[in-house]
């Protein structure tokens, strides 16, 4: 019979695909997983239930995130941010205008990256900075799949590499400490050595998306125009508070640990300082709600499917019959963990999740297929991030679709799914299995 979390990514990743709205997908992929793997329709459903509030609080934290995106709008921000932009690129000939592209570019693939480490605010930068740079995206005629590919490298590249920030949770306190917990010594692994192949595996893929949508692509520009309100006006007194809520909503975050708490204290300022009147609260709220909606109920919906895969226990059983298939072969071994971190990743929806999961079995086996240390650290650090980039319930694809579709242009499975699975996780699974070789 066929694996229970086989079934349930597959049929899955087929629905997303032939445009089955994401939820629905996994809805059905659940209650599919839930049946081949015996639980029957009641446990099914009760293991479904039980999971939505693990997704409950980055909803929550998604839906004030955009009603501060909308107060932002309001308060003339985003119009500001495109006129400065624009003109430069109005003073530039044709030739030159490409370097507010690659301007724009890197402003944002820094962003990302900062958002792992120097400033750990993972995706709550999305909502906030790239709403307000899309009419100027737009204008340029630029490719958002390309855009997303930055942002989900700049959302995985540093904490599969760098020891600091998340990173240091991924790579110190999770994955160094579970393939410890399995019986290997490594006090004498360089983590970053370790994982330094297939960051480069990342670095190729974003080189790849670069060459893969080098050409324009033209945006309806009335659309967000709308959606960002560029009409509004704004004086500097606007945008200093506007700034300032910014940077409340940032430091709160980082203080107290909640995107909710920070959203909600940037938001404030917008109220009190008069830019948004309280009457208009309560709309500016509900239009922030609507335009998060469906990243948070689709983080709702994953929560609920991880749980219905964990009580299966499929997923360890397909950890072990892999095991099975291995025999004594190094490449086929450590071609099947991978694939394997790559399916169950895709499923869970995330990297931080699947290592343990994984530790447990693959660390004794490659240890008996004779792996040294460093070659074992990449084999499980890479099944673990395999699947992050291209996975429709990962925050690392859910967050850039956020905010490239507020103007409902940029779809999520096509546009972002699919883009950063083709240009990450096949470079990653290429380039994993050649550490794995010669480490």
């Amino acid at each position: 019979m066929i694996n229970a979390v086989i079934a349930a990514v597959g049929v899955m990743l087929v629905l997303s695909l032939s445009r089955v709205h994401v939820v629905i997908a996994l809805i059905i992929g659940a209650l599919v997983g839930g049946l081949t793997g015996g639980l029957g329709i009641e446990a099914t459903l009760k293991a479904f239930n039980s999971g939505l509030g693990g997704g409950a609080t980055v909803a929550l934290s998604y839906a004030l995130l955009g009603a501060f995106a909308v107060a932002i709008a309001k308060s003339g921000l985003a119009h500001a941010l495109a006129d400065k932009i624009l003109s430069l690129v109005d003073r530039q000939d044709s030739s030159g205008g490409g370097q507010v592209k690659w301007l724009l570019i890197g402003l944002l693939w820094v962003v990302a990256i900062a958002s792992q480490n120097i400033l750990p605010i993972h995706i709550a930068f999305i909502p906030l900075l790239v709403p307000p740079l899309l009419y100027v995206l737009t204008k340029l005629q630029l490719d958002r799949r390309l855009i997303a590919c930055v942002i989900t490298f700049g959302l995985i590249t540093p904490y599969m590499f760098l020891p600091v920030g998340f990173g240091n949770i991924f790579l110190n306190e999770i994955l160094l400490a579970n393939v410890a917990r399995s019986g290997v010594d490594v006090s004498q692994v360089n983590v970053t050595h370790a994982m330094g192949i297939p960051a480069l595996g990342m670095l190729f893929g974003l080189a790849m998306a670069f060459f893969s949508y080098r050409k324009k692509r033209v945006y309806d520009l009335g659309k967000i125009e709308k959606v960002e309100q560029v009409a509004v006006q704004y004086n500097p007194q606007t945008l200093l508070v506007a700034g300032l809520a910014i940077v409340a909503a940032f430091v709160v975050q980082l203080l107290l640990d909640s995107m909710i708490i920070g959203a909600l204290c940037g938001f404030l300022v917008f109220s009190v300082s008069g830019i948004v009147r309280w009457r208009e609260t309560d709309g500016l709220f509900t239009e922030g709600m609507k335009m998060m909606a469906m990243i948070g109920f689709i983080m709702i919906a994953a929560s609920g499917f991880a749980e219905v895969m964990k009580a299966t226990g499929e997923v360890q059983t397909l950890v072990e019959t892999s095991a099975g298939w291995i025999g004594h072969s190094k490449g086929v071994g450590a071609l099947l963990m991978l694939l394997v971190g790559l399916l169950v990743t895709m499923g869970i929806g995330s990297s931080f999740s699947t290592v343990p999961i994984l530790a447990a079995i693959f660390v004794p086996l490659c240890v008996q297929l004779g792996f040294s240390p460093l070659a074992i650290v990449c084999i499980v650090g890479t099944a673990g991030a395999l699947g992050d980039a291209g996975s429709p319930a990962s925050d690392s694809t859910l967050g850039p679709t956020s905010g490239l579709n507020i103007d409902g242009q940029h779809h999520h499975i096509w546009d972002t799914v699919v883009p950063t699975f083709l240009h990450y996780n096949l470079p990653l699974l290429a380039f994993g299995w050649v550490a794995a070789m010669v480490l």
